[in-house]
């Protein structure tokens, strides 16, 4: 439908030090893999004011933290599987964990515990990523195992006075989530339906005509969703190795590359001191790429 769009370069800003591989440890989340046994598997990129990288490594229960100058180090290690993070103004780690629920790390103390492990005493189905809106409202999708064969997945919202709204069910694969520049829309990354669907969401509240913003092809569909201020989408597409920037009415702007062999490109997050640097975590090689883009990200909400 597109000419294909010029390609912008990656370089490793970090990578999982020999140290902090792991290799011969069980893991249910491993165990449930159907390719690979990784020595790590990096997501959820979010910077702190002190322009500190933390991200979450899936298998291993950890929680990173990767200076400017690019050092990992752990903060916390559990019984979980971390998969999106995000941070609140406040300095709290809010961390959507596969298999227990959303999260809430301290940082300081290096101690982490449930923040919402049900919603209805239901278990949730496996939340997977997750956005703060301005006013302190935290959306979250819960992906668990759905897709076309139980297109179950939800978009869930934890008022910032604790009210909980399911927001949209019957999803096959919910997993990234970020705002459009005006908070009227919200975006989600429908993985197995290697999509990104538009979620309308009206003054009052309420989620209007969901439809489909972008289909996508190949690879294993999108993964991390980032907005930069002109309102261009970043998707990070797990399986070809890329992300892909496009403009706000949905057409290709930049192709950005991998520089590793790895192709789990999974997830995205701006920073640098100008925003105009995207992170991307590529998984399969345990590295955190680079890439310059002309247009700054919007400012995360620990940074508001």
């Amino acid at each position: 439908m597109y000419a294909a769009p010029p390609d912008l370069t990656t370089e490793v800003f970090a990578k999982v030090p020999k140290h902090l591989e792991i290799s011969g440890r069980r893991s249910e989340w491993l165990e449930g893999r159907l390719h690979g046994t990784p020595t790590s598997f990096l997501e959820g990129p979010s910077f702190d004011r002190d322009g500190n990288l933390y991200c979450t490594d899936i298998p291993y229960g950890r929680i990173f933290r990767v200076s400017p100058q690019g050092e990992f180090s752990v903060v916390v290690e559990y019984d979980g599987e971390p998969n999106g993070l995000k941070i609140h103004r406040d300095g709290r780690i809010f961390v959507a964990d596969q298999k227990n629920g959303i999260m809430l790390v301290d940082p300081a103390a290096g101690t982490i515990r449930p923040f919402l492990p049900r919603v209805n005493m239901e278990r949730l189905k496996g939340p997977n990523d997750l956005v703060f809106a301005s006013n302190g409202d935290l959306y979250f999708t819960d992906q668990g195992q759905s897709g076309w064969q139980d297109p179950s997945g939800r978009v869930i919202c934890v008022r910032a006075g604790g009210a909980i709204e399911v927001v949209l069910s019957g999803i096959p694969s919910p997993n990234g989530i970020v705002f459009s520049p005006d908070e009227s829309t919200l975006f989600v990354a429908v993985t197995r339906a290697n999509a990104i669907w538009r979620i309308p969401r009206t003054r009052s509240g309420f989620t209007s005509k969901v439809g489909t913003f972008i289909q996508m092809s190949g690879g294993g569909g999108p993964d991390g969703l980032a907005m930069d201020e002109d309102g261009n989408l970043a998707v990070a597409h797990a399986g070809l190795g890329s992300v892909w920037l496009f403009s706000r009415y949905g057409e290709p702007l930049y192709r950005i590359r991998s520089c590793t062999p790895g192709r789990m490109t999974t997830n995205i997050a701006y920073g640098g001191a100008d925003r105009r640097t995207l992170f991307v975590t590529e998984s399969a090689t345990g590295s955190i790429l680079k890439a310059a883009l002309p247009t700054a990200g919007r400012p995360m909400y620990s940074h508001t």
